[in-house]
């Protein structure tokens, strides 16, 4: 029985420099190997040049370049595309990419599922999995990188500038593989991406703020999507556990000093539920004292969700206030939603045998009607 091969993308290069260097190997093979990996896209052994022959062949004994296996393949009428990749086990996650004129967003997945029941997203409803590996979260950048060159045109090239941990998953749940990935997409031999062009998004574990911003500089996102705790504690769950001030306080310890770190503030437009002229103002007096952006996404519906996306009127008065109080303000654009690849729709083919999409949704609903007897 062969052994199984080592994946090297599940390295950063400080891993494969203690890989290679185990063999006897010097440590600047390291780079070289993420040179040809992550900047060149090689997952030949026998093509890298540079090596010597004897370090080759072992490398194509021994190791592999894996990256998650495409499943299924779906282009929007707007260009966006969305990737099914399978992890094994019967399980799939999504990555999609979303192209624009002079950029291209790609947007990666860190868990099979995810565990924090945010009520408006579809991820939620199918609970969780596991944890994704470094090699399955960095491969999901190699492998869109090399599936976009196949299909670019000299007329419309198709090139990824930016990346959101915006996809399946609480990407701090999982932070030393999603650090790991997140070294290789910064790093010159890598992918070269700037801090601003890589941003984690979550949905507010604190303590995890403090980590990502000892080890990585790039841009930070938090799912707020309400101006209370009473409301915010309905929508994102975690919120009863790390509460709104919480979370200000340990995004402003992320911007510290460094007044290069972005920081945005998502809000999903839930129609009734957080879009009224007095939500807005509400925000206003929160985030008064914060350096951030604050980003407005008109809710994505899914099969089953309770939630309607608010009116273009509401969301453009809701903006407007914002504005005027001095908030830079943006309202992300609708993409790909016709093959479910917009924000908040990634879910996955996952054969739910306990039904529990039905009970996600029901607790939901229980969740909203005790929310407005409130009110």
């Amino acid at each position: 029985m062969n052994p199984e091969k080592i994946n090297l993308l599940d390295f950063d290069e400080a891993g494969l420099k203690a890989l290679f260097v185990g063999w006897g190997e010097k440590s600047f093979r390291a780079v070289q190997l993420i040179r040809w990996m992550h900047q060149r896209g090689e997952d030949n052994f026998q093509a890298m040049t540079d090596l010597s022959n004897a370090f080759r062949l072992r490398l194509s004994n021994e190791c592999e370049i894996k990256p998650p296996p495409i499943s299924e393949e779906s282009v929007s009428v707007d260009g966006t595309r969305k990737w099914l990749l399978g992890v094994g086990g019967g399980s799939y996650i999504e990555t999609v990419f979303i192209p624009e004129p002079g950029r291209g967003t790609l947007c990666i997945s860190s868990q099979v599922g995810c565990a924090l029941n945010c009520t408006f997203c579809s991820t939620a409803t199918q609970g969780f999995n596991r944890n994704l590996s470094t090699a399955e979260i960095i491969g999901q950048l190699w492998l869109a990188r090399r599936r976009l060159k196949e299909v670019s045109t000299e007329e419309d090239p198709l090139v990824i500038t930016n990346i959101v941990m915006m996809g399946m998953g609480e990407p701090l749940l999982n932070l030393e593989a999603v650090t790991k990935a997140l070294s290789l997409m910064r790093a010159d031999e890598g992918y070269a991406l700037p801090r601003r062009r890589v941003t984690v998004s979550t949905s507010g574990v604190a303590p995890a703020i403090y980590e990502l911003a000892k080890n990585s500089d790039v841009s930070l996102a938090l799912s707020l999507h309400a101006p209370t705790n009473e409301l915010r504690s309905t929508l994102v769950p975690i919120n009863k556990k790390y509460p709104i001030e919480i979370l200000l306080e340990a995004c402003r310890e992320y911007i510290g000093e460094h007044k290069s770190r972005h920081v945005t503030m998502e809000y999903v437009m839930l129609r009734g539920i957080n879009d009224s002229p007095v939500h807005a103002r509400q925000l206003v007096r929160v985030l008064g004292n914060i350096s951030c952006k604050v980003n407005l996404i008109p809710f994505n519906p899914f099969p089953g969700a309770v939630y309607e996306r608010s009116t273009p009127e509401s969301i453009q008065a809701f903006h407007h206030i914002l504005a005027k109080a001095k908030l830079f303000t943006t309202t992300r654009k609708t993409r790909g939603d016709d093959i479910d690849a917009a924000c908040g729709q990634l879910v996955g083919k996952v054969l739910d045998r306990t039904k529990r999409h039905e009970r996600f949704l029901e607790r939901t609903s229980q969740s909203l009607k005790v929310g407005n007897q409130g009110n």
